[in-house]
């Protein structure tokens, strides 16, 4: 009969710790405030499962110069103020942001991802991040070419590389 007792109670207490936690002000809510216990994975669990199972796995075309091209504007003129341009400093805006944006040019980035993973990752957002969706402010064609400028940012021509080496406009 204890045992019950005390799973009830247990099971009963958790959420109204949890629940005061937050309704009290305890909980880390500015971007420079150290990490809720499991945020990390616990957020990690539900994106990686959703990307798996909602990215697109292939392509609908191969991506032509002029995509790269096109790629590396839109970044500049879409990403580059979060994630940064190629070998230059973070902006004031993804200082302050919490999580921190990756820096996508010039290191490991997502030339590892998939592009189809990039691609959902463009077109849908990650909530609780900053990563806006842009399904509804780009083409598909031009998030494509996006994530295929990402997907091959590790070898892209110089011509492309010269747009993104652009110093970045204040934001």
């Amino acid at each position: 009969m204890r045992f019950i007792l005390g799973v009830i109670v247990g099971v009963l207490l958790v959420p109204v710790f949890i629940y005061f936690y937050f309704r009290f002000g305890y909980a880390p809510v500015a971007t420079n405030a150290p990490p809720i216990p499991f945020e990390r994975t616990l957020a990690h669990l539900g994106l990686d499962a959703r990307i798996e199972h909602d990215s697109p796995k292939n392509a609908p075309f191969q991506p032509t110069d002029a995509d790269f091209r096109n790629g590396a504007q839109l970044y500049r003129q879409h990403c580059a103020v979060c994630h940064g341009g190629w070998g230059t400093p973070k902006t004031a805006t993804a200082n302050g942001m919490y999580p921190k944006p990756p820096q996508l040019l010039g290191r490991k980035g997502v030339t590892d991802d998939p592009v189809g993973e990039t691609y959902w990752k463009v077109s849908n957002g990650i909530r609780l991040t900053g990563m806006p969706a842009y399904k509804d402010s780009l083409s598909d064609k031009e998030m494509w070419q996006v994530s295929f400028l990402l997907a091959q940012a590790d070898k892209l021509p110089e011509d492309v590389q010269s747009i993104l080496k652009q110093p970045l406009v204040a934001q």
